[in-house]
């Protein structure tokens, strides 16, 4: 075999042979049993023999399974004690929490501060996601997502209703008098959102103006905003997040309102640690206390 299979189909089948089991190997990696089942498919797949016997209840490990068994624990025993060597022991006590690179540092910053301040023993990983497909439950205790909520198999709280406000540099800002002044400015696109700038626009009651502004479009709002800073042009961005900037101005008192929202998010089912339960409970505080 010219490479090794993924590490987490490996994963998959250390854990499954561990504990017999799809379902408690899913618990254990954070993934539904249906994960765990096609990941061991796709190993067997690319092994060419079976690993498991499938009985109705039941999982054991065939000859071959067996076989390998011994050589998957002595290699990822071996990974543990590299990393140990190079790097130290790692925190027991870790959350992962994945959210937006803006959310990150506008709205999660300081509460993230204070929590650290609060449980200094506790080690939080922030894990930055940008696109939709980046989310999800593998490798995340805790995310802040955006959108219209409605994730199967997901516990969600809304931060709020959200409106989108544009802003741009001090000096930039004392030339716009009137909404039809943005034309021939450069517009800042962040790509994903449902309400942007046709959108805004319509409401500001000048129509298809963005045809004649030149633009920039980023993958996500923390840089479309921060080219505003420098006085790149014109951005959107959430009331929300507005609060904490001051860099930024906003030229107009129009916001227009967005159905989409951000949300914090977890698996709705599976054993939770302690010490993610409490960053999720510090959390939610947090947005009681924003919405009160």
């Amino acid at each position: 075999m010219s490479s090794l299979p993924p590490l987490i189909w490996l994963q998959a089948f250390e854990a499954a042979a561990r504990t017999l089991s799809f379902t408690a190997a899913g618990r254990e990696l954070g993934v539904t049993q249906a994960a765990i089942s096609q990941r061991i498919r796709l190993l067997e797949d690319r092994l060419g023999q079976k690993l498991f016997v499938r009985h109705p209840r039941s999982l054991t490990l065939t000859p071959a399974g067996q076989a390998w068994l011994p050589s998957i624990l002595d290699g990822f025993a071996r990974i543990g004690e590299g990393t140990r060597e190079v790097f130290g022991s790692l925190p027991a006590r870790s959350v992962t929490l994945r959210t937006t690179p803006v959310i990150q540092q506008h709205w999660l910053a300081p509460r993230l501060l204070a929590f650290h301040r609060a449980h200094p023993a506790i080690a939080v990983r922030l894990v930055s996601a940008i696109w939709s497909g980046e989310f999800g439950p593998e490798g995340a205790d805790i995310e802040i997502r955006y959108g219209h909520a409605g994730w199967l198999g997901m516990e969600a709280l809304s931060l709020g209703d959200e409106s989108l406000l544009p802003v741009c540099a001090p000096a930039l800002a004392r030339c716009l008098g009137s909404p039809a002044d943005l034309a021939g400015l450069t517009l800042l696109h962040a790509a994903g959102f449902a309400v942007g700038w046709p959108n805004w626009l319509e409401h500001a009651g000048v129509v298809g103006l963005d045809q004649q502004c030149p633009a920039l479009t980023c993958d996500n709002q923390a840089m479309t905003l921060a080219l505003a800073s420098q006085g790149g042009g014109v951005a959107l961005i959430h009331c929300r997040l507005f609060e904490r900037r001051d860099d930024l101005v906003a030229p107009f008192d129009l916001a227009v309102p967005t159905d989409e929202s951000f949300w914090l998010v977890r698996p709705e089912r599976g054993q939770r640690q302690d010490e993610a339960s409490l960053l999720w409970s510090w959390l939610c505080r947090e947005v009681d206390a924003d919405s009160g």
